[in-house]
């Protein structure tokens, strides 16, 4: 393990297990959900995606192929090589702040979807605060749940939030497990137990957006588990397959692309 730090220890990461983050510690409490136990040790080398809780960051894509993405199975070492693209992650800390810079390298128009997969330790009852208004792509799981039938193989339906399935709230266990993205959405936060964490992307010119996982006992079917994932993404979408023009990330002439994500939390 590995801790990154500034002001006091705020960052801690597993370099053998796909760079995961496995503490976020601001405002006096951790904010990572240790995982539901599936796997002890690194899941380099591994073909099929295991849940190891904290925080993955999910690239070239979260869905579809390879399923969170490439790097989650491989060690990584300050930098990571993926799919000819080099990634490269730097952490400063302040006082219950935290600040990471990503720089990637890769052939000019390589498209890609990116997503710190932060699951999240919150009780239920938890509350996620986009901006009002925010526009949501639901998807195929959340079918049996919406007041509407669900279109003919359409990959998602678009909702205002919090949606008609109250998403704003980390509910009781229910059986339901659905995932959407906030669309162009830099910036969340969620209180959860007399604190709040705020989580800021920024990356001019590309798409910025929030992806949601709530998990209320409903994944997987042989043995359901509850967790919170609340991801700040490059992309529109999920699934790079699906990406429209305009709803993947772009790596620009230079070759070269950076951006920066924010997280801070104070007591409420």
């Amino acid at each position: 393990m590995v801790t990154e730090q500034g002001a006091g220890r705020l960052v801690t990461v597993d370099a053998q297990d796909g760079g995961r983050w496995t503490s976020l510690h601001l405002a006096g409490r951790e904010w990572l959900w240790a995982g539901p136990g599936l796997i002890t040790g690194s899941r380099a080398g591994l073909a099929t995606f295991i849940d190891a809780g904290g925080l993955d960051e999910c690239f070239p894509t979260v869905r579809g192929e390879p399923d969170h993405g490439g790097l989650w199975n491989q060690p990584w070492d300050g930098s990571v090589v993926y799919d000819g693209a080099i990634l490269t992650r730097t952490v400063t800390s302040g006082t219950d702040t935290v600040a990471v810079d990503y720089h990637l390298e890769a052939a000019p128009g390589y498209r890609f979807i990116w997503a710190a997969h932060a699951l999240l330790d919150c009780a239920e009852g938890a509350v996620i605060s986009p901006v009002p208004g925010t526009e949501c792509r639901l998807y195929p799981e959340s079918a049996p749940l919406l007041p509407w039938a669900w279109p003919a193989d359409a990959p998602w339906v678009t909702a205002v939030w919090p949606t008609p399935l109250d998403l704003d709230t980390y509910g009781a266990t229910d059986g339901t497990a659905v995932g959407a993205v906030l669309l162009d959405c830099p910036a969340v936060s969620v209180q959860d137990r007399g604190a709040e964490l705020s989580l800021t992307l920024s990356c001019p010119g590309q798409p910025v957006s929030t992806a949601l996982w709530r998990n209320q006992g409903g994944f997987p079917n042989d043995a359901p588990y509850r967790s919170l994932g609340v991801e700040p993404m490059l992309g529109r979408v999920f699934d790079l397959a699906t990406a429209g023009p305009d709803d993947a990330a772009v790596v620009p002439a230079s070759g070269e692309l950076t951006w920066r994500l924010t997280a801070s939390a104070r007591p409420v």
